[in-house]
């Protein structure tokens, strides 16, 4: 241990003045920083010179690792040590602050004036493993060297870190390695195509062919639910200009029809016989949808036309009459599809619907069959069997993502018309739902003169009709969607009909189908939908021939 007189010499040093000299300004911060990792690894009590514990645990591990030649733990490298009396007067001989005789005292006169060892510390060895250079004059740390110690500890951390050591590297890329296994493997498939007959699926294969290639939907958003809330953000909405018409019904009601005429056509100029697409949004959908504009974009650049079927008070019109709009009541559409038919009688015409107003058009070419101006139609993430859709929504995560939501949309589309409503119903009970089904319960099949809501459900399935559509109708789901689960599709039943073709896809969600990293223009289902549309005005002789 130390000689008293040098032991208060040193403790009276002034330590902020050594600092100030020797310019050691991140000596401060040296003493907070506390390497926890070191620390918890400590095993074994550590017995440390007074400057040592001062110091943080991860320095004072790093001094006694670099410092060539160091005792075993517990021992403290020289440059850390205050020097024994012997070097302190050695060094003072030679020229420094406060020296003396430059011939050392005998060992006797050291031992005699050194303090007690206290219980529990080793003396430290009187050559340590460090340079003496370490001290500064006076006998206490030279603050210079201490402070570049500590930059190249700190240094040593960041190099040994995470990423520097290479260990993170390796698991960032062992990690992205695997989630493209998996993603290749389990979630970029092929859909699968069900089709009875054989020249229907030539006809796909051979003018739609993306029916029949791998769909990659984007590989940070592949899940369903994630698919059908983020569409709505993600995809960028076209700008369409509309040329609005209100038709009258037989009941004295209004339907409002957004129509884009296309008038720019340079493959069909003639609008007598431009092609025409009927469009059918979702359940509280109306021509302002994104899915809506970019079917219309993409009709566009084929040089077609197209008209928006917006249901019953949706679209900003007044409610002539106490009456709105339900999947299974197809009379609306009937009136529409004869007005847009006897408009333009020689233009080659076909519709597309998506979710509930897929459902609508296959209730009506189940009831139509054949009896309809419509060359073919194309259906978009229907809901097959309603009763396994509002079960599937009624559960807790579906519920709190999607149902309730969409409950407050139906009842926003019908408090405009309250005044009108309240006649037949009891809006304040309707406006209490929670669920769809409640919605329907008190409203909807009321409405439509069901005796049970079990009773409208059956009437709007359309996995019921399906077997009486009389058309070419090609219909893709996603079998992850949870307002048409998969087990609910109902693929036997089409492979009884030679007019149905299913594409199911194992991912997509409700109206999703997002592909690319950033998925913002064009989804899957709009290129489904441009290449059937395409290859049915275009090469309809060939499907018409099965």
């Amino acid at each position: 241990m130390l000689s008293a007189r040098t032991y208060h010499q040193l403790r009276s040093c002034d330590f902020a003045k050594e600092r100030r000299e020797h310019g050691a300004v991140g000596a401060e911060e040296g003493r907070t920083r506390v390497s926890k990792h070191v620390r918890a690894s400590m095993q074994q009590p550590v017995l440390l010179t007074e400057e040592q514990a001062e110091l943080p645990w991860g320095f004072r591990d790093h001094i006694q690792r670099t410092e060539p030649g160091c005792p075993a733990l517990g021992m403290a490298p020289a440059a850390l040590q205050r020097p024994t009396a012997p070097a302190a007067l050695q060094r003072r001989g030679q020229g420094e602050p406060g020296g003396g005789s430059s011939s050392p005292p005998s060992s006797s006169s050291s031992s005699s004036s050194s303090p007690p060892s206290a219980p529990g510390r080793s003396r430290p060895p009187s050559s340590g493993c460090g340079s003496p250079g370490v001290r500064s004059r006076g006998g206490g740390m030279d603050w210079q060297v201490l402070t570049r110690e500590l930059s190249l500890y700190l240094e040593s951390q960041v190099r040994v870190g995470l990423f520097g050591s290479g260990v993170g590297l390796s698991l960032v890329l062992g990690f992205g390695v695997a989630y493209a296994c998996y993603y290749l493997s389990s979630i970029a498939k092929k859909p699968q195509l069900v089709a009875s007959n054989k020249r229907f699926c030539r006809f796909l294969e051979e003018y739609c062919p993306v029916v029949t290639e791998t769909y990659y939907p984007t590989i940070w958003c592949w899940e369903g639910r994630v698919q059908t809330l983020l569409r709505p953000f993600i995809t960028s909405r076209p700008q369409v200009q509309y040329r609005n018409e209100l038709i009258r019904t037989a009941d004295g009601g209004q339907i409002s029809l957004d129509w884009f005429d296309n008038n720019d056509s340079l493959y069909y100029p003639d609008a007598s016989t431009r092609p025409t697409v009927l469009l059918l949004p979702g359940l509280t959908g109306t021509s302002k949808e994104s899915y809506i504009l970019h079917m219309i974009h993409q009709s566009e650049t084929l040089g077609y036309r197209c008209v928006v079927f917006n249901n019953r008070g949706i679209a900003g019109e007044d409610l002539l009459t106490p009456r709105t709009y339900c999947a299974a009541n197809t009379e609306d559409l009937e009136a529409v599809i004869h007005h847009i038919h006897s408009l333009h009688p020689s233009a080659p015409f076909m519709a597309a619907g998506v979710s509930m107003g897929g459902m609508l058009l296959l209730n009506y070419l189940g009831k139509t069959g054949r009896d309809t101006p419509l060359m073919a139609a194309a259906i978009f993430s229907a809901g097959w069997n309603v009763f396994e859709s509002v079960e599937s929504l009624e559960k807790p995560l579906n519920w709190l993502l999607f149902n309730y939501y969409l409950t407050t949309c139906l009842q926003s589309s019908i408090s405009r018309h309250r005044q009108m409503l309240e006649k037949l119903f009891d809006m304040d009970l309707v406006m209490k739902a929670r669920t769809v089904r409640e919605f329907d319960k008190q409203f909807t099949s009321v409405m439509f003169g069901y005796r049970t809501i079990d009773d409208y459900y059956e009437d709007a399935s359309p996995c019921r009709k399906l077997k009486s559509v009389g058309i070419p109708v090609l219909c893709l789901n996603s079998v992850d969607d949870v307002f048409s689960p998969g087990h609910a599709i109902p693929v036997e039943t089409a492979k009884q009909n030679a007019n149905v073709a299913l594409v199911l896809t194992s991912c997509g969600g409700h109206i999703g189908f997002l592909e690319g990293i950033w998925p913002r223009k064009c989804t899957y289902m709009d290129r489904v939908f441009k290449q059937f549309v395409q290859a049915v005005f275009e090469h309809g002789n060939k499907i018409f021939s099965m």
